[in-house]
């Protein structure tokens, strides 16, 4: 066993080229101590396994010397100083700052030049010798980005001139632009058409540009019912170009909740209570989407809301949001508001709104003494604004930024008395990352209506989970509010983050006359699962002059389950 141990070794040492490897060490110096210090400034690697690596690199810094102005240096002999040790020496010769570049005023713009260089007649433009390969890849970038992809620069006939280089130069490229003759989608081809021209802003018979079509398609990930699998590819034929993208469809409805129901003791009907939250998105291919929310809380309130939103209409930048809104408080009054928006998409990240509100609430009390609670109607115009940054590449929060602002002007009518009103509101959120694991989150939600006077089912109601945390559903009553919620959020991993909870929020109820300042306390945390996003969340609330108590505080647990 022993002998058999000792042939192993022998073995190894003999065949492994790791048993005699050795690195080499590479000294480069120049002809002065200045080109030493330009030598020893180019941070060269100085230990290499062969000699093969020693030359590369040798090619390497000639080839960076070349860049910033030494076009004439040679290399000397390379000496073996010893077995592990190599000397080599640069000459660098002249050193040339700025290089006259003669063009073709037929092959290249003028305004174009102007871009790179702040010396241009035309004839002629004038480079830093350092600067002249980004320049150059500069200007045939814009080239091809013209719809000439097989486009090439280069200098030639380069000469001394006095102390500076002048060279031509050459531009070889096809003579008929290329444009987008057809776009293929595979992996889910019953992708909408629809949001390649309008959303990216990708059609036929546009210029092809590569690049631009590169930064468009990653425009898809931020799709909640579509993501790209690999980059887009090109055909070029002789006379056409074929764009290929690769998509695959998403899961993008979700669905959270609760939901109870039984008999009502007082009138023996069957009556549901919970919460309900269902989104359906892109099940017919055509990218819309269908809300459905349900909640009956503890104060006896009830809440049914539908939204419709239908992008492209027609195959047309034009898309239509529709909205039942029904709330009912106790046996005090019913709320049922719609709207109807027309909504163009400017780009990706940016929309605008505009549309018409109806609002009618009627009045369920038999007595009602004191005129706080009556039957009205009332009408909008409605015009709003939304920006969306998203980040796609965080799966817990895929929205940095968003932006939501809307104003309502109309009348309200009761039985005795029209009046103007106006309604103003604003949502928005930012996210601050400081790095892949810390963030701070920023919330604002404040809204206001203006008007002579005021009823109490038609005030603002918040308060709650997507408002101010400690405090229950809807149960805060104002004309005018703001809250701010902030949260310092730790990432734990991919799936599971912890966060604090500090939100602040003031309101004014003119019908009470009441203004205050409530507060929001807690932590919590949420956890990806397979089953969906499941968060958690402990806050206290109190009011400004109101003393902590415990028995205040409020849990709100929530699964949201994509399918």
């Amino acid at each position: 066993m022993k002998r058999f141990h000792f042939l192993l070794l022998i073995i190894y040492i003999l065949f492994s080229s790791k048993g005699f490897s050795q690195n080499l060490r590479l000294n480069i110096s120049g002809d002065s101590d200045i080109e030493n210090q330009v030598i020893d400034s180019l941070n060269y690697t100085k230990t290499h396994q062969d000699y093969l690596s020693i030359s590369s690199e040798l090619d390497s810094i000639q080839k960076t010397l070349l860049k910033i102005g030494y076009i004439e240096n040679k290399l000397g002999a390379i000496t073996k100083i010893n077995d592990s040790t190599f000397s080599a020496k640069i000459h660098f010769k002249k050193k040339y700052h700025t290089i006259y570049i003669y063009y073709d005023k037929n092959l290249v713009d003028k305004s174009l030049l102007n871009l790179v260089s702040n010396r241009v007649n035309d004839s002629c433009f004038v480079l830093p010798i350092k600067e002249v390969e980004d320049k150059l890849n500069f200007i045939n970038s814009k080239i091809t980005s013209a719809g000439l992809p097989f486009s090439k620069l280069q200098l030639s006939d380069i000469e001394v001139r006095d102390n500076d280089l002048k060279a031509h130069l050459l531009i070889g490229s096809d003579t008929k632009k290329r444009i987008i003759n057809d776009i293929i989608i595979r992996g889910y081809e019953k992708f909408p058409l629809s949001y390649l021209k309008h959303y990216l802003k990708i059609k036929r018979n546009q210029i092809f540009d590569l690049n631009k079509i590169k930064s468009k398609t990653e425009q898809l990930n931020d799709l909640r019912f579509a993501s790209q699998i690999k980059s887009p590819e090109v055909l070029f034929s002789k006379d056409s170009t074929t764009l290929y993208i690769y998509l695959e469809k998403s899961k993008s409805n979700s669905f959270d909740g609760f939901l109870g129901f039984g008999t009502n003791e007082d009138t023996n009907q069957l009556q549901f209570d919970g919460y309900l939250n269902l989104n359906l998105t892109n099940n017919l291919n055509y990218g819309e989407s269908f809300r459905l929310l349900y909640k009956s809380d503890e104060n006896d309130q009830k809440t049914f809301q539908t939204d419709l939103t239908l992008p492209y209409l027609f195959s047309s930048p034009i898309g239509l949001d529709l909205q039942l809104y029904i709330f009912k408080r106790d046996s005090s009054f019913t709320t049922v508001n719609q709207f109807a928006k027309l909504h163009y998409q400017i780009n990706s990240k940016h929309k605008i709104y505009s549309g018409i509100t109806s609002t009618q609430s009627n009045n369920l009390l038999n007595n009602n003494t004191s005129n706080l609670i009556t039957d009205f109607d009332a009408s909008y115009f409605t015009s709003a604004y939304e920006y969306i940054n998203p980040q796609s590449y965080n799966v817990l929060f895929p929205v940095n930024t968003s932006v939501y602002l809307e104003t309502n002007f109309g009348k309200r009518k009761t039985s005795t008395l029209i009046e103007d009103q106006t309604q103003l509101g604003l949502n928005s959120f930012k996210i601050f990352n400081f790095n892949n694991r810390n963030s701070v989150f920023i919330k604002i939600d404040t809204k206001t209506l203006i008007s002579d006077t005021y009823f109490e089912n038609e005030l603002l109601r918040f308060g709650g989970i997507n408002s101010i945390r400690g405090f229950e559903e809807n149960s805060l009553l104002a004309d005018s509010f703001g809250v701010l919620n902030s949260e310092y959020r730790f990432q734990i991993n991919n799936a599971m983050y912890i966060h604090t909870i500090t939100d602040v929020a003031y309101f004014e109820n003119k019908i009470t006359n009441t203004q205050e300042k409530l507060f929001g306390y807690g932590f919590g945390f949420g956890i990806l699962t397979n089953s969906g996003l499941l968060k958690l969340n402990y806050a206290n609330g109190k009011s400004e002059n109101q003393k902590f108590k415990l028995s205040n505080s409020k849990i709100h647990i929530s699964l949201t389950a994509n399918f």
